[in-house]
């Protein structure tokens, strides 16, 4: 397989780690921090926003896993990239949000 999709699947594992937040905050009809709220990432968007936004993170995350290399589920090298890639972005999100929701 090519490199590239093994960087597709890394950013692919990002994209839907990414995704969880702003979709679950935004069908339990809480408000979260997005790109859209203003200042950008900091300031909180409506539930609506981030029920899309979520479901925006989860097609790019689909298209990057699907429509790039050949994915195959199981204990392979692309699988360990997408979770690489959503561990790293779990990780840093959890961090961020911490310092920015002072909790």
């Amino acid at each position: 397989m090519e490199w590239y999709a093994y960087l597709a699947y890394f950013f692919a594992g990002v994209f839907l780690a990414n995704g969880v937040p702003h979709f679950v905050s935004g069908i339990t009809g809480k408000r979260f921090q997005s790109p859209f709220a203003s200042p950008p990432g900091v300031g909180e968007s409506s539930p609506l926003v981030n029920v899309i936004w979520g479901l925006v993170n989860f097609l790019i995350g689909y298209v990057l896993i699907f429509g790039v290399g050949e994915f195959a589920f199981g204990l392979t090298r692309a699988a360990l990239m997408v979770g690489i890639g959503a561990l790293i972005a779990a990780v840093f999100l959890s961090l961020y949000f911490e310092r920015i929701r002072g909790r």
